[in-house]
C-alpha cells in the first residue's frame, strides 16, 4: 500500500480500458491504496475495464486526425493528473507528435523518444544493440538473402519475422525454400530472418523502471509461458544475477524513463534479447500481485516526483479466463 500524503483526489486517465494492459493499470492503481478517482477510456463502448472506473468516456482511434486534439480536451476538461496509456497505437502517434501535445506532454507515462523508436523495429533493436557493444545479447538476423544463404548461417529451420510487430504476431519457422519464397514476399520490406535460440521453456520478461539516466530504481523478473495471444499465462518470479547484469548493461545504454519491459530467452549460458517494449506491459497485474505495482512507481515518479522501491515478493502466476456479467 502506497503511504499517499495526499488531501485531494488526483484524477488518473487510463486508455484502453477493454485489453488486458489497461485493465492491469486499473486493478494495480486500485491495490496501491492511492486516492485516485479513474478515468478510463476505450474506442468500444462495452469496454470491460470500465466496471472498475469512476467514469468511462469512449474513445477516439489514435489513427484518426483528431486524436490528439481530442486527448488533450479530456485532459483539460476532466483535470486530469497523469495518462497511463493501454495500448501501442497511442503511444506511438504521441511519439511521432510530441510537440502538438504542449505542456500536457508532462501528464503522460512516456518513455524516451529513441527507445519508442527503436522498439517498433527489431532490426533497427538489433543495430542499436551492435552499434553500442551488446552484440552478445542481439540474436543472430538478417534482412536479406535466400533460403540456402540463410540456412547455411542459421540452420535448416529458422524464423521469420516482421522488423515490427507486438505479441509474437506474424512470426512462423520455415525449413524449406517454397514456404520461405512466400512468406518473404508477404512481409515484403518488413522481412527478417532469425535463428532460433532457445526454446519457450526458457522465456523470461523483466520489468524495470527507468530514471532517465541509465539507472533504474526497481526490477522483477518472471519466467513465463506465453498464451496464444502472445500475454504472458503462467509466471514464476526468478532471481538470477545474470540476468540482472545483463539488464542493467542494457538499461545503461538506453537510459529508460519510466516503465520498460525486456523480453529474453537463455540459451547455452547467455541471455538474448527478444524485444523492447518501452510501456508498461500485459504482465503488470501480475507484477502488482508480486509486490511490484508499476502504476504506484508511475505516480511517485511522473506526478510527485519521487521514487519507490517495491519489495518483491516470490512466487507462481496463473491465469484465467473470467466475465463481467451486467444483468437488466
Amino acid at each position: 500500500m502506497s503511504d499517499f500524503n495526499r488531501s485531494k483526489q488526483i484524477k488518473l486517465l487510463v486508455t484502453g480500458v477493454g485489453a488486458i494492459i489497461g485493465c492491469g493499470v486499473i486493478k494495480s492503481i486500485h491495490a496501491s491504496g492511492i486516492p485516485a478517482h479513474i478515468i478510463g477510456m476505450d474506442v468500444y463502448s462495452d469496454a470491460v475495464g470500465q466496471h472498475w472506473c469512476d467514469e468511462f468516456i469512449q474513445a477516439k482511434y489514435a489513427s484518426e486526425p483528431e486524436y490528439i486534439e481530442f486527448l488533450r480536451n479530456i485532459i483539460h476538461l476532466h483535470q486530469i493528473d497523469l495518462v497511463f496509456f493501454g495500448t501501442e497505437q497511442e503511444i506511438y502517434r504521441i511519439n511521432q507528435n510530441r510537440d502538438e501535445m504542449g505542456k500536457d506532454i508532462d501528464k503522460l507515462v512516456l518513455n524516451r523518444a529513441q527507445i519508442l523508436d527503436l522498439s517498433r523495429d527489431k532490426w533497427l533493436t538489433r543495430a542499436y544493440l551492435v552499434e553500442n557493444k551488446l552484440e552478445e545479447f542481439a540474436i543472430p538476423s538478417v534482412i536479406e538473402g535466400e533460403f540456402d544463404d540463410i540456412a547455411k548461417r542459421f540452420g535448416k529451420e529458422f524464423l521469420l519475422k516482421p522488423r515490427s510487430s507486438y505479441a509474437c504476431k506474424g512470426i512462423v519457422k520455415v525449413s524449406d525454400p517454397e514456404e520461405f519464397a512466400f512468406f518473404k514476399k508477404r512481409m515484403g520490406v518488413n522481412f527478417m530472418a532469425q535463428q532460433i535460440i532457445g526454446d519457450i521453456d526458457h522465456e523470461y520478461t523483466v520489468a524495470v523502471f527507468g530514471l532517465g539516466d541509465g539507472t533504474n530504481s526497481a526490477s522483477i523478473t518472471l519466467k513465463r509461458k506465453l498464451s496464444q495471444e502472445g500475454a504472458t499465462s503462467k509466471a514464476e518470479v526468478i532471481c538470477d544475477p545474470l540476468l540482472q547484469e545483463t539488464v542493467n548493461r542494457i538499461c545503461e545504454v538506453l537510459q529508460p524513463i519510466g516503465p520498460m519491459n525486456l523480453q529474453f530467452r537463455f540459451d547455452h549460458g547467455r541471455y538474448y534479447l527478444l524485444e523492447i517494449n518501452p510501456r508498461i506491459s500485459s504482465s503488470t497485474s501480475i507484477r502488482t500481485a508480486f509486490g511490484y505495482n508499476e502504476a504506484e512507481m508511475c505516480v511517485h515518479y511522473f506526478l510527485l516526483h519521487d521514487t519507490i522501491v517495491p519489495i518483491v515478493k516470490m512466487g507462481r502466476a496463473t491465469r484465467f479466463i473470467d466475465e463481467v456479467v451486467t444483468l437488466y
